[in-house]
Order: C-alpha cells, then structure tokens, then sequence
C-alpha cells in the first residue's frame, strides 16, 4: 500500500467504494487521515462499514473536509457533474482522483538511500493500452527488474507495494483517470493512439483528447513516446518537440515510413526498427510472434520497444522477452488449435474500430460477431471484410449484423455455443476462427470478459 501524504489529521471524503475508492480510503488511512466515505449503493458503503470507515454524505456539511477524492467512473463536468462533486466545487473543497493521490504520495524520504530511483511509466490511448502495459510489465519482469501493474489493470494505484532499488510501475490510465488528476508526473508518459470513445463523458473529441492530452501537458515527463498516425498524436509530439532532434520524443508508427534526425519506432510489413540520429540501431521481426498479431499489435509492440530502450535495455535482450509474451486474454489471444484451425478470443473487440484491428490481423476468418451493437452497427466494417469466409451472428444485434453484411457469407447462431460449433464445423486448414463481437456484451454476458471466457470454454471442449 502507499499511504497518502499530504492530509495528516485531515478529514477527506472518499466518493465511489469499488476497488479504487477503498484502496483510497485505505491509503488515507495508513497516512494519517480520517477517510469520509460515500457510495451511491448500500453494497458500497456496507463494504466500507465492514472495515471500519466512517460513511456518511459529505454534501451535508463540508466544514473540516480537506479534499474530495472521486472514484474515475463518476462524471464531474460532463454529460453532468455528480451531485456530491458539484457540493464540494460550490464549497470550494479541491477534488482529486486516486491517480493524483498517488503521484503526490509515491516518494518518500527513503528514495535518498536509492543507487537507482524506482521509474513510472503511464500509457493512455484508445486501444493498446492494456496490451501495451502488460508487455512492458512483462519485459521488465523477464529481465528481472522488480516491476508491478497498477492503474485500469491490474492492482489499483495506491494498493501496490511501496517500490524499491531500480523498480519499474506500469500504469495503465484511462481517460477518466487522466482528466481530474491534479498531479501527473510520470518518468515516461505514452499515447498509443486516438479514436472515437467515451464522447459523452467528455463533451465530444476533443475533450477527449484533452483528457489524454493532460498527461502529457501537466506534469511534464522526462520523456514521451506518441504514436502520430493520428492527427492529435502527431499534434501532441509536435507540441512536446524543442526541434526535430529532441531525443526526449519518441515517434512511434504502423501507418507510415517516419524520417529524420531524431527517436523513433516504426513496424513496416511485419519488421519492427529503431532510428535515432539518422542511424538504424535495431529490427526485430514481428510476424513470428504469435502473442502479438496483427499491425494494431505491432503499435503496441513498437511503444514497449520504446519505453524500454529509453530505460536501458538493449534491443536483444527486449526481442527476447517479445517472443515469450503470451498476450492478454480476450485481446487476440490464442486459444488453441485443431487441424489446423486457429481460435482466436477478442472478446474485448467491442466497437467498430477495434474489431477492424482484429479484422485485419488474420486471414480465412470464421468471425463470431454480434451482441448489443453501437450506433451504425458494423456497416462501417464493409471494407475490411475481404478476410471473413463467413459470419456467425450471435446475440441481440445478430440480424441487424446480417443486413449489413452485404455478399459476406452468414448464419445467425444466436448464442455462442452454436456459433462456435458452426464455425468449428465449416473451418478448414488455414482457417482462423475470430470472436471479434464489434458490440457490448450485455444483452447476454456481464461483461467481456464472461463473454470471452464462454468463447474459450466452447473451444475447449472441442480441443
């Protein structure tokens, strides 16, 4: 745990009791505050009471109260402001997030005694994020650094151990977490990438990027790699470069052939390289790697490769580790292989966009879709279809999915027991079988993660 400094013998109300909110109030705690705790749900705050914190609406009386530390998932400008949020910015009671709290917390005076400062390194984007995180967590960890996982995966921020000589903590943040955080202040911050997402909870595109944007512009990391196949990423290098040869800028593509004097990382059919001062230093192919397929995947390799360049590894010693990262579940993983039939789960393939990526990874695809479409459905997908031999709908948008596949090849399965079984049944030697559902999962599963697990375990009992 890391307790929170700065608020010793201070009252600070805690909003939202999920796993963010009670490592909060714990952290507090262990720092010498008095944690005020409030949910919107009786289970919330029954889980608060069982360990002792007090539970109470601060909106009743702000008098004493320190600061607001919100849980991310709760809105504070857009589409509207909490109610309790509102409270404390009309009373003047300064609101924060658990990111902000512990990069305010994180050092201590024992870092006096360190050789080698322990490093943080934040990655946000759309898509990539979590992959791009775990692989870092994973090369680092394969070199034998001390390394842990914190953030929108794995433990929460303020819940990981107090790190030590040379660690490294990977944080992956959301946009929820970046856009309130009043301290931001990452060794090394990424930005993988910019799609449309979240646009309610921001006002439209470009507060979302703006919510990206801040960790970047706030606290001013000693160095940042950007992916600048979009426009905002190629804006933000832009604003973050002193001239074409700052090293402190790492340029990451998939998309292009980048040039000139200064750091980057680019994958061109399947051959990763570094450049800096108009040298190559580095190739890796990807095309073998078989946790990291496809070119979405490739970006995400390209923006590990940086990160741990910038720290200090050599370009051997990183292939080596890229080759034994087995990917993250529900993300383009491997689940098995029959006859010569691959199964892929991408259950967290939930919009338009990433089930493109998956789309695009692999060829002869037997594609599992459906569920609860987004707006448009998957009529945007039409160009990237040209890889699917056949569709096997499944779930609440399964027809609506049929009218807009044009010539594709489809069934409506309905549930994934009988799309898994249909696809399985049809697929010859080469095929890949794909759950890429391009929708939500909550017309049958909780989340996408049930939704993947049931993916997997249909293929199990055919492997």
């Amino acid at each position: 745990m890391i307790p929170a400094q700065g608020y010793e013998n201070a009252r600070v109300a805690v909003l939202g009791l999920g796993r963010s909110g009670i490592a909060t109030a714990r952290s507090l705690k262990a720092g010498g505050a008095e944690p005020l705790c409030w949910d919107d749900s009786v289970e919330g705050r029954e889980r608060a009471e069982a360990e002792g914190f007090t539970v109470a609406d601060p909106s009743h009386d702000w008098t004493g109260i320190a600061a607001l530390i919100v849980s991310p998932g709760i809105p504070h400008l857009y589409p509207a402001p909490h109610p309790v949020i509102s409270s404390a910015m009309e009373a003047g009671v300064p609101v924060d997030n658990d990111i902000g709290l512990f990069f305010r917390s994180l050092a201590v005076n024992v870092w006096d005694q360190l050789e080698i400062l322990p490093r943080i390194v934040a990655v946000t984007g759309s898509n990539g994020k979590s992959t791009t995180a775990a692989l870092l967590h994973h090369i680092f960890t394969s070199v034998g650094r001390p390394t842990q996982l914190a953030g929108n995966i794995g433990r929460g921020v303020l819940d990981i151990d107090p790190p030590g000589e040379a660690a490294v903590i990977v944080l992956e943040l959301s946009s929820y977490q970046t856009e309130l955080a009043r301290a931001l202040t990452p060794d090394i911050a990424v930005f993988t990438n910019l799609t449309p997402d979240h646009l309610d909870r921001h006002g439209g595109m470009g507060g979302y990027f703006a919510a990206k944007r801040r960790l970047f512009a706030e606290g001013g990391p000693d160095r940042a790699v950007i992916g600048v196949d979009e426009p905002e990423g190629a804006y933000l290098a832009n604003q973050l470069a002193e001239g074409p040869a700052d090293d402190r800028l790492i340029r990451v593509s998939v998309a292009r052939k980048l040039t000139g004097p200064g750091w980057y990382v680019q994958a061109r059919k399947g051959f990763l390289s570094e450049w800096r001062k108009g040298r190559q230093m580095a190739n890796i192919d990807l095309r073998e790697i078989s946790g990291l397929p496809g070119t979405h995947n490739h970006q995400n390799a390209c923006a590990a490769f940086a990160v741990a360049r910038a720290l200090g590894l050599a370009p051997r010693i990183i292939e080596q580790a890229l080759h034994s990262f087995a990917g993250l579940p529900h993300r383009s993983q491997l689940v098995g292989e029959k006859d010569g039939v691959r199964f892929v789960n991408d259950s967290k393939a939930t919009n338009v966009d990433s089930a493109e990526k998956a789309l695009l990874a692999f060829q002869n695809i037997r594609w599992i879709a459906g569920g609860l479409g987004k707006d448009g459905g998957i009529s945007a997908l039409a160009p990237h279809l040209g890889g699917v031999k056949k569709a096997y709908l499944i779930g609440h948008s399964a027809r609506e999915f049929a009218l807009q596949l044009g010539s594709v090849p489809h069934e409506i399965c309905e549930t994934m027991a009988v799309a898994v079984a249909r696809a399985a049944a049809d697929a010859e030697t080469g095929d890949t079988v794909l759950l890429a559902p391009a929708a939500a999962s909550f017309d049958q599963y909780a989340d996408f993660e049930k939704r993947g697990d049931d993916f997997v375990a249909e293929v199990a009992k055919l492997l």
